[in-house]
This record gives structure tokens, sequence and C-alpha cells, in this order.
């Protein structure tokens, strides 16, 4: 996939407000820890996390997602009805129907030609949405469009302890160990074809992507409903965390091979990196793996955790804000997603 005439002109985001520590987590878990002799601290010291944010209860999370829009809108002073297309990609999403992406574009104010969508593709899901808005873009079907997106990590992550608690086995608390890592957050990114007028100097061009998958590895890490009783169900989310690290390693390998090629870049050519963000076992083996300098990713996992699809648009825009990214800057985002999946993007900062 290359591209000619798409830029990002707007990364905008919106950090759930209640700070959770590891160390809170971990004191609900105390007659785990107890039963397995567990100090406490393990959390932070596995995973590099030491909190994340959570919505509040009741939160919904088209909310989010339409908190995170209006701050794109505003940056980029963007007509709406200029928008081609409204996609929501969270994994996270209001209801099964209608699309989450609808109510959002309904807040808006969008033209009634404006194509209205939710996109599912796991963490990989605002990548998704942004090649599919370039897509549009590159063919001249549309000017521009928002892709935006919410997660929350509360309901699964208090689900998860509630059966860590209820199961107390050493398994069940390694296939549980990455679900505490949730973070929550929301992220609404604009496109456009560089020919509208906007208020925002911000143009980073989208020069093209890779996408690899190794489908085979689709049970590896699972988050739905199970059933509980007769018409009962709860939520659960369980991960074989080795072996996810192992061959999304291995997948990323040969899609960042196949990145390199199709944009006839070598290693040293690529000035900055963000990958999404799990940990920090994940960060240096991919990065090892790749033989990408640690000092060209910005992290933001430690305070932040796992926000899903929203944790790599949201690290960009930080590290952008923070001067990590500058102008002229040529970046790569790196995603691995369940399925697996692994989506590289190149942009022109």
């Amino acid at each position: 996939m290359k591209y000619s005439r798409v830029f990002i002109n707007s990364l905008a985001y919106e950090l759930a407000p209640q700070v959770v520590s590891s160390s809170d987590l971990e004191s609900r878990l105390a007659p785990l820890y107890q039963k397995f002799r567990i100090p406490m601290g393990q959390l932070a010291a596995l995973t590099g996390i030491t909190e994340r944010r959570w919505w509040p209860k009741g939160h919904r999370l088209s909310d989010g997602a339409i908190a995170a829009a209006r701050k794109a809108v505003n940056e980029t002073g963007i007509n709406v009805s200029d928008l081609g297309a409204v996609v929501y990609t969270g994994v996270c999403r209001d209801q099964h129907e209608p699309a989450t992406a609808c109510r959002i574009a309904a807040e808006l104010g969008v033209s009634k030609d404006t194509a209205i969508y939710d996109i599912s593709n796991a963490c990989l899901g605002v990548l998704s949405g942004i090649l599919d808005i370039a897509n549009r873009i590159e063919l001249g079907q549309i000017k521009a469009g928002m892709v935006v997106s919410c997660e929350s990590a509360r309901d699964i992550v208090d689900a998860t302890i509630d059966h860590m608690l209820a199961e107390p086995t050493m398994q069940n608390f390694a296939q549980s160990l990455a679900t505490l890592t949730g973070g929550s957050g929301a992220v609404a990114v604009i496109l456009t074809d560089g020919s509208l007028p906007l208020t925002t100097t911000r143009q980073h061009q989208l020069l093209g992507a890779s996408h690899l998958s190794a489908p085979e590895h689709h049970q590896l890490c699972q988050w739905g409903l199970q059933e509980a009783g007769h018409l009962l169900y709860r939520e659960f989310m369980r991960t074989d965390a080795v072996t996810l690290l192992k061959e999304g390693v291995e997948l990323a390998k040969h899609t960042w091979e196949h990145f390199l090629e199709q944009r006839d870049w070598v290693v040293e050519q690529v000035d900055k990196v963000i990958c999404h963000q799990v940990g920090a076992s994940n960060r240096r083996q991919v990065l090892n793996a790749l033989n990408i300098p640690h000092e060209k990713e910005y992290p933001t996992y430690q305070t932040l955790g796992n926000m899903g699809t929203v944790s790599l648009p949201v690290t960009a825009a930080i590290a952008h804000d923070e001067g990590f990214l500058r102008v002229g800057d040529q970046v790569s985002f790196l995603g691995i997603g369940s399925g697996l999946n692994c989506m590289m993007l190149g942009i022109k900062w």
C-alpha cells in the first residue's frame, strides 16, 4: 500500500480520569498472592506498568469518543460537512448495533452523505481505520475522514479479578496477567487530502503501509462472553502471553522486512518509531528483533497501560507534544494485534 495524497492533520485524545495503580489491583488479589507466596509488586515488575487510567463506572464509550472527536475538529478547524467518513474502531462498543460511529456522527452533525460505520481488528483497529480512510482519499472518493475510538478496561479487569479469586490457580493467574495491564482512553484521527483550508499546521504525510497475518494463532488472546448459566453470560479474557509474544515477534520480523523493502528504506533511515503499548518485555523483544535502537521509540505503557486500539495513536500524539516527533522525521507506526495481525505505517512527520 502506497499513498501520495493522504495527510494526518489531527491526533486528538482524551485520557480517562481515574488513576489506578498496579498496587491497587494487587491489594484486591491479596488472598491469591498469599496462597502462592507471590510478593507484592510483581505486577509492575513483570509488566513495567505502575499505573493505568479508567473511566468512571457507567461511563458511555461514545462519550469519550465524542470528546476526542470534538478536540480533533477544534484543532483542525475542519467543517464537519467535509468529513466523507466517520469510522469507529474500538474493541469496546456501546452496543451490538447500530454502529457506535452513528451516535458520534450525530453529535458532530455530519452531512447525510457521510459514510458511518464501525471496524473491528483487535488492538489494530485505529490503524485499520486509518488505512480504510486513506484508501478512500487516495481513490478520490472523499477529501477527509475521521477515525475515532474509545476503550475501557474497568469491567473486564473487575471480572478477571473476580475469576482469579474464585479459581485461584497459577494457570489462571498466568492467563489473566495481561488483562490486568488494561488502561482506558479515547482518540480521534482526522485525515485529509491536503486540499482543505485548515487552522492547524499539523500535516503528517502517510507514505505507505504493510500488513501480514498469521491467523493460525487466533486463539492465543481472546476477549468475549462465556456461558455462566441458563441465559447468563459473563465477560472473560484470557491470554497465552508467552506464546503470543513469541509468535507476534516472529510475525513482526517478516512484516518489518516487507515494510522496509516496500519503502526502499534501511533501518537507519527510520528516525522514530511508535509501537503499540503492551509492556516492558514486549517492547524490549520487539525492538531487539527489529534491530531498532530503544532511544528511537517513545513508550507510555508505564503510566497509561495497554489502552488497546487507543494506545498507539495516543502515544504518537504525546510524543509529538513532547517534541520527540519532529517535522521531517521518517516515522513508523508498529502494531501487533490478536489474530494474529501485524501492521506497519510509514509517515513523513
